[in-house]
């Protein structure tokens, strides 16, 4: 399941919990605004500025002799900008999560990106540049630092918000080009739609080449990471070596079995080789990937 999507700009703290609740994230969207302190009264500021408004209103009426009812929607207005003013405040530690998510997602507003901002085929290729990237960045040789693994860290968080801003306009163009020509098209129509359509086509296919540049990254961290583990697994029997060979020695086996284990150590040379391939591999295609 794809996650959300956050600007690298984000402070960190932010971008994780707007990752932890896409879905409320989502009825943000569809107009849902949080309970004050999750449902409790208003706080007494604001009923201390509700009190001095209605008194406000009797003093005027008092000394104006306007009537009540010219100064209700005066009122009421008052009123509705006190609320949305609480509404919209910094949030204190003792908010919910639910108005802290609410207060920060107005504040970045247009950084961070939601499942339901892309359609069926953006998705697909959303959820590949993320299962690409966090292949990478939890890999045992990225964590070793075998990889440029600060480079990863902040390149590659940066292109699947890039690829990811990208798919949004994609999928935001094709819903409104699929829309223009439901019902039918005529020819003069579709010969005008046409060439917006192979520009369509184009961008999809400059957006999938960034994507399989990823995937291409993460197929050689993939054969570095098997290499590393083999490497590892021979390492280990190697160091158990004189063990087998005092065994063969003792036993009178040596004549059968001395070759075969010669053999280990050439394949022990053949995976630091493999390995050591892997990784170059593996920088040349960031290199790639880095434009």
């Amino acid at each position: 399941m794809q996650r959300v999507v956050i600007d690298p700009e984000v402070p960190a703290d932010v971008a994780s919990l707007f990752r932890k609740n896409g879905p409320l994230l989502y009825r943000f969207r569809t107009g849902r605004i949080p309970k004050p302190q999750d449902g409790a009264r208003v706080p007494g500021a604001l009923l201390g500025a509700l009190g001095a408004s209605s008194l406000l209103a009797l003093g005027l009426t008092v000394v104006t002799g306007m009537p009540m009812r010219f100064l209700a929607p005066l009122i009421c207005l008052y009123i509705a900008i006190l609320a949305i003013v609480y509404l919209v405040r910094k949030p204190s530690p003792a908010d919910s999560v639910e108005r802290v998510l609410y207060w920060h997602s107005m504040q970045w507003q247009g950084r961070y990106l939601i499942l339901e901002d892309f359609d069926y085929s953006a998705r697909s290729l959303l959820g590949r540049v993320q299962q690409a990237i966090d292949f990478i960045l939890r890999s045992r040789i990225n964590t070793l630092g075998m990889l440029d693994s600060v480079r990863n860290s902040v390149m590659l968080p940066a292109e699947e918000w890039e690829i990811a801003r990208l798919l949004t306009k994609l999928s935001a163009l094709r819903a409104r080009h699929g829309n223009l020509a439901r019902g039918g098209r005529t020819p003069e129509v579709a010969a005008a739609m046409a060439p917006l359509e192979r520009a369509l086509a184009a961008s999809e296919a400059a957006v999938v080449a960034r994507v399989e540049a990823l995937e291409r990254y993460a197929r050689h961290v993939a054969d570095a990471e098997r290499a590393l583990v083999s490497q590892n697994q021979i390492d280990a029997l190697r160091a158990h070596l004189p063990e087998y060979e005092q065994l063969v020695a003792e036993t009178g086996a040596a004549r059968f079995f001395a070759p075969e284990i010669g053999h280990l150590s050439e394949d022990a040379d053949l995976l630091r080789r493999a390995l050591r391939d892997s990784v170059l591999s593996a920088h040349e295609a960031f290199r790639y990937l880095d434009g």
